[in-house]
């Protein structure tokens, strides 16, 4: 089912991530889903958002979208953000918000009226520069998206609102009134006078040319540096008190702007600050995977008996350990078309099936997020739920045994899951015997064959792998030559019942014969 903008109306902005305002996240931040950490998809939003902790982003990649034209909308606000015009220009602009951000936090620390007042006044000056600055450059790019397109009219109509050129004209008023305040300080011993500046003579250029003629070569630096840091002592407030004496009006005039300004920013506007990190964390993440050449694509989505399949993927909190290691990438591809619902993955140990079922989950998941996701082409599905069974290590507190806690997890599941959920299973069922692995891994299948949701399930089980029409078997391979020797690929193949069990004891010298000679030895 392909995506289909439609521009036949004009849209109200109300957030550049929901197209709906009935979806917006309220502040009651969501949780982290449960099957994030088996995804180990915790480690890659704690990478995306790493630097970014002011912004407060996890809540809004803990929710995935449930409608097709909601990820529409954000697949084509990214695509604006990838002409780089637009990306640096919401990038500077976030840069003055997070300035002003910062006087603001800086003037809560203090105490003297006048001074956290100058703070208050330069954060202002700021805001309606980034603003004013955002404005005209958006004015002057080619917007395809509804989301900024939105955001770009609201902020032409709040640039030309009646309170923003009022709140811009008295910043700079005040700006430019205090830039005029000249005095001079008398000091006699212990006693300072503050007085205006009168046209008084400066003559530090008349003293430095009669003592020019005794300069003989290089001499010390005897100036004394002023420190900047903005807490002030007790002699300079008496003196600022001392010119605010002199200058009442305009003192005056930057209390009262003080007062009456204190809600001065715009609430979409500061939202739009926040939300728009969402996009730009997203983008500078795929950075590195893109420059070692890996691929993503915007998925296409279609129903399940359509088909779905990714080319080229990989896993991405893998892949990123992988990259900062100075390692290689492997990538796989996977399809089901017709009526293949199920991956059943089995092959030798250690040889990245785990893997491939975490990418699996990945995918969709960052799919479901309106993202472009690993891989050169893909068709997923939007899924309204998604569960995962990993191995747990059993908990003595719930008095279950941990065969009893898998089961008790997996009809849970079940409880839960729809045609269009997306299960991940990973290894189950290894603390009974095999007879009854399988006699029970068999009566789940037939559960999932019956719900006809997109399974993977990684498994020592082989029987699973021809179980139906809607079963698919993938296999990890390995070197012919070399059974020891793992290629991380995932191949279309019969599963053929072999762990490589003693090619790994080979490798490791774990055999019957290597172990007598080191016993004896």
């Amino acid at each position: 089912m392909t995506l289909i903008s439609n521009y036949s109306f004009a849209m109200t902005f109300h957030s550049i991530l929901y197209k709906s305002a009935d979806v917006i996240i309220k502040e009651k931040a969501p949780v982290a889903p449960d099957f994030f950490v088996d995804l180990n998809l915790d480690q890659i939003i704690n990478a995306i958002t790493s630097g970014k902790d002011e912004y407060n982003l996890k809540p809004f990649y803990y929710t995935s979208l449930k409608d097709f034209d909601s990820i529409m909308y954000r697949h084509e606000i990214i695509q604006d953000l990838e002409n780089s015009v637009v990306f640096e220009d919401i990038k500077s602009f976030a840069a003055g918000m997070k300035a002003m951000r910062d006087d603001l936090v800086q003037k809560e620390k203090l105490y003297y009226k006048y001074q956290f007042e100058q703070l208050f006044l330069d954060s202002v000056k700021i805001y309606c520069e980034a603003v004013k600055t955002l404005g005209k450059e958006l004015s002057e790019v080619n917007l395809k998206s509804q989301g900024l397109l939105a955001f770009r009219e609201y902020l032409k109509n709040y640039i030309q609102s009646r309170n923003f050129t009022k709140l811009c004209a008295e910043t700079n008023k005040i700006i430019s009134d205090l830039s005029t305040i000249r005095y001079c300080l008398i000091i006699n011993d212990l006693q300072v006078e503050v007085r205006k500046y009168d046209s008084e003579n400066d003559f530090s250029a008349e003293i430095e040319e009669a003592f020019a003629k005794f300069k003989q070569g290089a001499v010390s630096d005897y100036m004394v540096e002023y420190s900047h840091h903005l807490t002030m002592n007790h002699v300079e407030t008496k003196i600022l008190d001392r010119v605010v004496l002199l200058y009442p009006d305009i003192f005056l005039d930057l209390d009262t702007f003080y007062e009456e300004n204190q809600n001065y920013t715009d609430k979409k506007i500061v939202i739009f600050d926040r939300e728009i990190q969402f996009y730009i964390a997203y983008l500078e993440y795929l950075v590195i995977f893109k420059q070692k050449g890996l691929k993503f694509c915007y998925p296409e989505f279609s129903k399940p008996e359509i088909g779905v399949y990714d080319f080229e993927v990989f896993d991405l909190a893998l892949s990123y350990k992988l990259i900062k290691e100075k390692s290689s990438v492997v990538l796989n591809d996977f399809y089901l078309e017709n009526k293949e619902r199920i991956l059943v993955v089995s092959g030798p140990n250690q040889g990245g099936k785990t893997t491939f079922a975490r990418t699996f989950g990945q995918l969709f998941y960052l799919a479901n997020l309106g993202f472009p996701v690993p891989g050169r082409k893909a068709k997923l599905i939007l899924f309204d739920k998604l569960f995962t069974h990993f191995e747990k290590e059993e908990n003595i507190q719930n008095l279950h045994s941990k065969l009893e806690d898998e089961l008790v997890r997996i009809h849970d599941i079940f409880d839960g899951a729809t045609p269009n959920s997306i299960i991940i299973m990973n290894e189950i069922l290894t603390s009974t015997t095999l007879q009854d692995a399988v006699f029970l891994s068999k009566k789940i299948m037939e559960k999932i064959i019956q719900l006809d949701l997109l399974c993977v399930w990684v498994t020592f089980i082989d029987e699973l792998a021809s179980f139906s029409e809607k079963t698919v078997s993938v296999v990890s391979s390995v070197v012919p030559e070399n059974t020891a020797l793992r290629t991380y690929k995932m191949v279309r193949g019969p599963a053929n019942g072999l762990a490589y069990t003693l090619s790994m004891v080979e490798k490791y010298q774990l055999t019957y014969e290597v172990l007598k000679q080191r016993i004896k030895s």
